[in-house]
């Protein structure tokens, strides 16, 4: 490559992602997707200074210790930085108010459709909205009640996913939605593939598999072992078991864990058809077994009977280094491709 194909491909990597890039506030529209137990202050801060933008996973944490993540966050980076927010979350409001009192810039909602309050509640305190959307129409529906941004996730990522892919989503979407920026995720583990949704109209990509062998994160050696030696195959879809009794799908290292998962929904579904719960109490046990044996993988290190979320990406991830080593792998692979 020459000198001035190299300027060429940086230059166009500049003005690919410029939109989104302004948005965030970063050198580089690269967003951490929000990992439970993962996502925390040490590996938000290093992709942040990296200069990407890291998302903290607040899943079922409660307002004191969302405070004390926050403010361990800007100890640890002066860069932007945002907040994932699940919907169903009992405390939302209160949740939201946590982050508007420590001035955070961005708050992603994931989880469900969030309500138009909560879209208002957010922007009138001076912080920007981002939302998932697994359809078109829901994301005009979006645009139209307020949101400041959209991602579009598909089936490949890691955790909670739906039923498309990636690249038929952003075929879908992409050239449909201008009003707000679209960032796209799932799947990608690479700069070429960042450089490709860049050209289809995205405003930046969002990684999370990639992130999880990073040094500064702190996951379990055995987690991140799991994931150096899995292939993209190894990464499954979790069994619903019941159609009456839908529960959102879980991409992670096939294990134990999984076959337990489908224990679980039995048991759960047993109650609910008792009378003993209802439909969004059973859901919310259902995200509490999530949230347990993804803490027992990451933090205990119990890969055979925990929960390894990943996503099919996962079969790139090879060894561990530095997040800011990892970020400018994927800035120079993106910018070799701007230069073909």
């Amino acid at each position: 490559m020459t000198e001035q194909t190299s300027f060429d491909g940086v230059q166009a990597l500049e003005n690919a992602w410029e939109r989104g890039c302004e948005f965030l506030g970063t050198k580089y529209a690269i967003l951490g997707g929000a990992m439970s137990w993962i996502s925390e202050r040490n590996l938000v801060s290093a992709i942040s200074n990296a200069g990407g933008f890291g998302v903290i996973a607040c899943g079922a944490m409660t307002t004191d210790l969302l405070d004390q993540e926050i403010a361990a966050t800007k100890e640890l980076t002066d860069k932007p930085f945002g907040v994932n927010l699940i919907t169903m979350h009992p405390d939302l409001d209160a949740l939201v108010d946590v982050c508007l009192s420590h001035n955070v810039g961005h708050v992603v909602l994931a989880g469900g459709l969030p309500s138009k309050d909560t879209i208002l509640k957010i922007k009138e305190g001076g912080a920007k909205t981002i939302c998932f959307t697994p359809t078109l129409a829901l994301g005009k529906k979006l645009v139209r009640t307020g949101v400041d941004a959209l991602v579009i996730e598909g089936m490949e990522a890691g955790g909670h996913i739906g039923p498309v892919s990636t690249s038929v989503l952003a075929q879908e979407i992409l050239p449909n939605i201008s009003d707000v920026p679209v960032f796209v995720a799932g799947g990608i583990g690479r700069g070429e593939a960042i450089a490709n949704y860049l050209r289809m109209g995205a405003a930046g990509c969002q990684l999370g598999t990639r992130f999880v062998c990073a040094d500064e994160c702190i996951a379990h050696p055995d987690f991140k072992k799991a994931f150096k030696r899995a292939s993209a195959r190894d990464a499954v879809t979790t069994v619903q078991v019941d159609p009456q009794f839908p529960v959102i799908p879980v991409r992670a290292l096939n294990n134990q864990g999984v076959q337990k998962f489908i224990e679980t929904q039995h048991e759960v579904i047993a109650k609910y058809r008792a009378g003993d719960l209802d439909l969004e109490a059973a859901q919310l046990e259902i995200e509490h077994f999530w949230a347990g044996a993804l803490r027992r993988a990451v933090i205990d290190g119990d890969v055979e009977f925990g929960s390894v979320m990943a996503g099919q990406s996962v079969g790139m991830v090879k060894k561990e280094q530095p997040v800011a080593d990892i970020i400018q792998e994927l800035v120079n692979e993106a910018e070799a491709a701007f230069s073909a």
